[in-house]
């Protein structure tokens, strides 16, 4: 036994070091090794028999037990590969022997599927794994005996399987067992994209046990066996996706289905035109928005992107994605992450492929369609869809027919909620249309039960940052082109900062159906209609998303910045008394979290004003005094943009802050019946997650925060102080009161419009369109052009939530109508602003019907230019 084990070892020594110089292995998962196995094993020196310690992720070290490796398919260059890997990581060796008092194997690997087994063509030949049966006996000889068994994939390169070519289906990572010449040629051709991943370990006994209680009549064996070929497969689909049909078969199989045939046969009527004619279009508008999954390209996008981050950002920063790694399993996702930038699409796609899953497909805007650039995003999985396609029945029944073949194969699918870009670092009204063909397809049945991944995009500069700012003030919207694409590639010397990418918590649509009595819907083609039940599903899974995408916010060091020096009038302050506002800041996030998914960051106060000068943000101004510290010239509305990233996380501490500050003391009550009354319209505006009925335990929870961070008193009797005036807690308070202000002062400007036209004199959008030039007129009030005062979505969202809490009413022209509960509403404002704010807003809201009539005359003038330069 001593010379065969010998042999034994020579012969993997001598096969490694062979292998080790055509394969490089890279390990999936979340944070690389460390991370993925934190909930698997870690080697341990215990004892002189090397045995391994369990590893919990929560509760460390629980036992010392035997490791066993699984792999899927019996193969011997999978051994050696993973055998290497074990002993680099300093884990049990998988083909060493399992040595335990109880045990004499002579290796600690089991493959489920034995080499024997490749002639068997009859289930009934089927051999257990001897040595999965020599160990389910030495467990039921040795009761305190257990065994961890560690799933292990293995992926020779990480394509899935297309119907295109013989050599295709030669060199790809297939889903069945490699004959001898298929994986001599994995090695030679995929060996520099060979990847490992560790699954979290199993109890073998545990196994054991619930297969004599689930399946008394089978063998042990029988269950084991099965349930861990079944969770590899799964593993397996998780990350290269489901097989994949070449795109000329995509686009044929889609014509050929029912429901494009049948909107061809009404093309045909309604056009004019023959059916060849018809099928044509359809293949045009096919070939128009298809993916071409490339394997080749995305391993580019991955060596590129890698290169990318590294020049452009001093690191990307993951927060989360565990829950997506568990879900991948049992759902199809589809990641709805908010929109920021032309990079989001590329960084999500980036880590999703480092964390070892599939990279969804993305819906992506026609105006990204560029030549060249278009057919490599094709490469990446993105499908490109027009902005508008109303009136083009036939456009809508293919691309309809395309979203449900992807759901339907559960290929993860990726779109950004928002629709476009926000230019104010808010998030923007969601676009429903996409959610809205997805639940569609849902209905129609088919495919894994759907989960949506609200997915946060944090960054600490913008390569587009001019640009928005451009935009924000009236320039109109640059289209995206290869020159401009060339132009913001050279900014790539420049540092960029962190990126935060952080995956909110998940929203799973059969739950959301049920909710709203739409589960038991069926559809059964793609032209029916949604009912009403599932149209307000559809929004209701859209308010969801926005609000758990806010959950998931991060405050980095330059929002931390933009929140505070924002809110001083001249954008400055002491250098101490700044440090001290954002430590206080950070100290208030923590003791009354918006969420426990929000993440803080590290730096205190002085480390991140020196993080912000290395960015180049804010600027040193040195005094005999004391140092100040200012935003830097021009950077002031830009940075706007990232104090918008999180200020709904701090929007409550705000008003209470400014509701305190502005009346010197005040009862909880007020407190609570005023932000009862303004909460709607800011939760409207800011995607807030708290309930109505939910709102006095928060008010509480951040009163006491406040309280305990000295920033309010409490007398003991029920009613709030604001520390004594020009002291540093007062000044403090003063700073923290400001950014809910703006808000307020939009509402009231409103609210005075309103009022100044009277009941049943002008509509909605009239309203809207003289709140947005009004809002302009507003900004003189600062010392810059806030974009917030150039967002007309703001003032629609005002609008909106007025309209939905009964304050106005809408008739079918769309002419406002309200009472004196409105009135009395904006009477109430003095609670939250002062008389000369208050008498400013009323002033320049005071017009003729004259001046409204040139007004409008002129927006629609200004619209009318901006289209013909388009």
């Amino acid at each position: 036994m001593a010379k065969k084990n010998s042999f034994s070892q020579m012969y993997r020594r001598v096969s490694g070091k062979l292998l080790s110089t055509f394969v490089t292995p890279q390990l999936l998962g979340e944070s690389g090794a460390t991370d993925k196995l934190s909930t698997a094993i870690k080697a341990q020196e215990l004892s002189a028999a090397g045995v391994a310690a369990v590893v919990d992720a929560e509760n460390g070290v629980t036992s010392s037990q035997p490791v066993c490796y699984i792999l899927q398919n019996y193969s011997r260059s999978n051994a050696l590969v993973l055998d290497s890997e074990t002993r680099r990581l300093e884990l049990p060796p998988a083909l060493d022997s399992m040595d335990s008092p109880l045990l004499n194997e002579d290796a600690s690997i089991l493959f489920l599927q034995q080499r024997a087994q490749r002639n068997n063509f009859y289930p009934n030949n089927y051999t257990f794994p001897p040595r999965l049966l020599r160990l389910i006996e030495a467990l039921e000889k040795n009761p305190e005996l257990d065994i961890q068994l560690v799933p292990v994939t293995v992926l020779w390169g990480r394509a899935p399987e297309k119907e295109e070519s013989w050599f295709r289906l030669l060199v790809t990572d297939s889903w069945a067992t490699p004959s001898a010449l298929k994986q001599l040629v994995n090695i030679g051709v995929h060996g520099r994209q060979t990847y490992l991943e560790f699954h979290e370990a199993r109890s073998l006994r545990q196994m054991l046990n619930e297969a004599l209680v689930k399946y008394p009549n089978l063998a042990p064996a029988t269950y084991i066996v099965s349930n861990l070929t079944e969770y590899l497969a799964k593993q397996r689909e998780v990350i290269l996706g489901p097989d994949l049909s070449d795109r000329r078969n995509v686009v044929s199989g889609l014509i050929q289905s029912r429901d494009v045939q049948n909107a061809l046969k009404q093309e045909v009527i309604r056009s004019n035109i023959t059916p060849a004619q018809a099928e044509q279009m359809a293949a045009g508008y096919l070939d128009e928005i298809v993916s071409d999954y490339s394997p080749s390209s995305v391993r580019v996008f991955e060596r590129g992107l890698a290169w990318l981050w590294t020049q452009l950002y001093d690191g990307v920063e993951v927060h989360h994605f565990q829950t997506v790694r568990e879900l991948a399993e049992k759902y199809e996702i589809i990641y709805t992450p908010c929109h920021r930038s032309h990079i989001d699409y590329l960084l999500l796609s980036y880590v999703i492929y480092k964390r070892g899953l599939m990279i969804p497909y993305i819906a992506a805007g026609d105006n990204l369609n560029l030549p060249l650039l278009g057919q490599f995003l094709r490469g990446g999985g993105a499908f490109f869809i027009r902005r508008s396609f109303k009136g083009l029945e036939l456009y809508s029944a293919v691309l309809k027919e395309y979203l449900h073949s992807i759901l339907v194969r559960n290929t993860p699918l990726e779109y950004f909620i928002e629709g476009g870009r926000s230019r104010t670092g808010r998030l923007l009204r969601p676009r429903t249309g996409m959610l809205a063909m997805t639940i569609h397809s849902k209905l129609r049945g088919g495919g894994k039960p759907v989960v949506f991944i609200p997915t946060y995009f944090g960054y600490e500069r913008l390569m587009e940052g001019g640009t928005y700012v451009g935009e924000m003030q009236g320039k109109p919207k640059e289209a995206e082109s290869i020159f401009g694409l060339i132009q913001a590639a050279r900014k790539i010397e420049r540092i960029f900062g962190k990126v935060h990418v952080s995956f909110g918590e998940p929203v799973f649509l059969d739950k959301m159906l049920e909710q709203h009595n739409a589960d038991k819907i069926r559809l059964t083609s793609n032209d029916q209609p949604l009912p009403e039940e599932a149209s307000t599903a559809v929004n209701a899974v859209a308010q969801e998303i926005m609000q758990n995408i806010n959950r998931a916010a991060v405050i980095n060091p330059v929002s931390l910045l933009s929140l505070v020096l924002l809110s001083t009038p001249k954008h400055a302050l002491d250098e101490e008394v700044c440090i001290k506002q954002l430590d206080t800041y950070r100290r208030l996030a923590e003791m009354a979290p918006y969420d426990e998914r929000v993440e803080v960051t590290s730096l205190p106060g002085r480390e991140i004003i020196g993080y912000g000068l290395k960015l180049k943000l804010i600027k040193r101004v040195h005094h005999v005094l004391g140092d100040i510290i200012a935003i830097e010239d021009n950077q002031a509305v830009l940075l706007t943009y990232f104090r918008n990233n999180i200020l709904h996380l701090f929007i409550l501490p705000s008003l209470i802050a400014s509701l305190v500050q502005h009346n010197g003391k005040i009862t909880r009550e007020d407190i609570n019946s005023v932000i009862q009354t303004l909460y709607p319209f800011l939760q409207a505006e800011l995607f807030l997650k708290w309930q109505a009925d939910h709102l006095p335990d928060v008010i509480d929870h951040v009163v006491e925060a406040l309280i305990g961070c000295e920033l309010i008193m409490d007398d003991g009797r029920e009613t709030l102080y604001s520390p004594a005036p020009n002291s540093e807690s007062y000044n403090q308070l003063g700073v923290l009161a400001t950014p809910v202000k703006q808000s307020l002062e939009r509402y009231f400007m409103t609210l005075a419009l309103l009022r100044q036209r009277g009941s049943g004199r002008v509509t909605a959008k009239q309203i809207e369109d003289l709140s947005h030039l009004l809002g302009q007129r507003l900004s003189v009030l600062y010392e810059f052009n806030s974009p917030e005062f150039f967002d007309k979505t703001l003032f629609q969202s005002f609008i909106g939530a007025l309209t939905q809490l009964g304050y106005i009413r809408l008739d079918e022209n769309q002419v406002l109508f309200f009472d004196e509960t409105l009135i009395n509403m904006a009477d109430n404002a003095r609670l939250v602003l002062d008389e000369d704010t208050m008498n400013h807003l009323q002033h320049i809201t005071n017009f003729s019907d004259d001046e409204v009539i040139a007004a409008i005359a002129a927006l629609e003038k200004q619209k009318s230019r901006r289209k013909r330069s388009k």
